[in-house]
Order: structure tokens, then sequence, then C-alpha cells
């Protein structure tokens, strides 16, 4: 049996669901400036333009999802964390709800 996934985050989700229709709307685009570049029509220019704002897009959208995961991350390691691989590090090691104790002086 496969191991379960863990669920993004809701913020995550929402900019890889906007990078999706972004990546959609650029491929519609494309299509347009190529059928219109072999018709010769006049359509050409603005699907052109389309087609760069929605690579604009894509790069926004791609650079929102890196954002989102890193801030999400974050919130799960904690404020108080000495580096970034810290928290998962010993999140691995002891079972959740389960603290670790300091050494007992006496």
């Amino acid at each position: 049996m496969a191991a379960a996934r863990r669920r993004l985050p809701d913020e995550v989700r929402s900019a890889a669901v906007r990078a999706v229709l972004c990546i959609a709307f650029t491929v519609v685009a494309l299509t347009i400036a190529l059928l219109a570049s072999y018709a010769h029509s006049g359509l050409l220019t603005p699907a052109l333009l389309g087609m760069a704002l929605g690579v604009f897009g894509c790069a926004w959208c791609l650079l929102e999802i890196v954002i989102a995961r890193q801030i999400a991350a974050q919130r799960l390691r904690g404020p108080n964390a000495a580096s970034p691989l810290a928290g998962s590090r010993e999140r691995g090691r002891h079972p959740r709800g389960v603290e670790q104790r300091a050494p007992s002086r006496g």
C-alpha cells in the first residue's frame, strides 16, 4: 500500500491552481498565435501579446508557489527553530505529542 501523502496547505494549493490556469491560458494563446501566423491574420499581434503576458504570469505563479511552500514550512517548524533543517530532523526522531525532556541535574 502506498504511503499516505500529506495534504498541501491551502495557500500552496491555491497558488498551484493559479499556476495551472495560467499555463492553460498560455497554451491557448500559443495555439491561437500559431494558427493566426499560418492564416496571416491580424490576430497574431494580440495573441503574441497574450502569450507574453501568460509566460510572465506563469513565472509569477511558480515564484508564488515557491514562496508559499517556504512560508508553510516555516510555519510548521515554528518561530524558534535554529535552522531551516533543524525542525524537520528532530520531528522525525520523536513521535508527535511527546516532548523531549532536558537531562536531569542532580
